[in-house]
């Protein structure tokens, strides 16, 4: 579910922000974000291909297509 990993990725800035890290650890905080971010970038490209599709019916109605 996307928001809870938008809530995981800002808890990850704000330890990264507050506290005073060993490099190691900073590291993989920053490695965990990362991850974070591109699966978020995936969901919403999904939901925007999801939009697209049902904006886009062949008749001009409103219809919803599974991917």
């Amino acid at each position: 579910m996307i928001e809870k990993d938008i809530k995981s990725l800002d808890e990850l800035v704000k330890k990264m922000e507050s506290e005073e890290l060993p490099l190691e650890d900073a590291l993989e905080l920053f490695k965990q974000g990362i991850e974070l971010v591109k699966k978020c970038t995936t969901t919403l490209e999904k939901a925007e291909l999801r939009v697209k599709e049902i904006l886009e019916a062949k008749d001009g109605s409103l219809s919803e297509q599974d991917l």
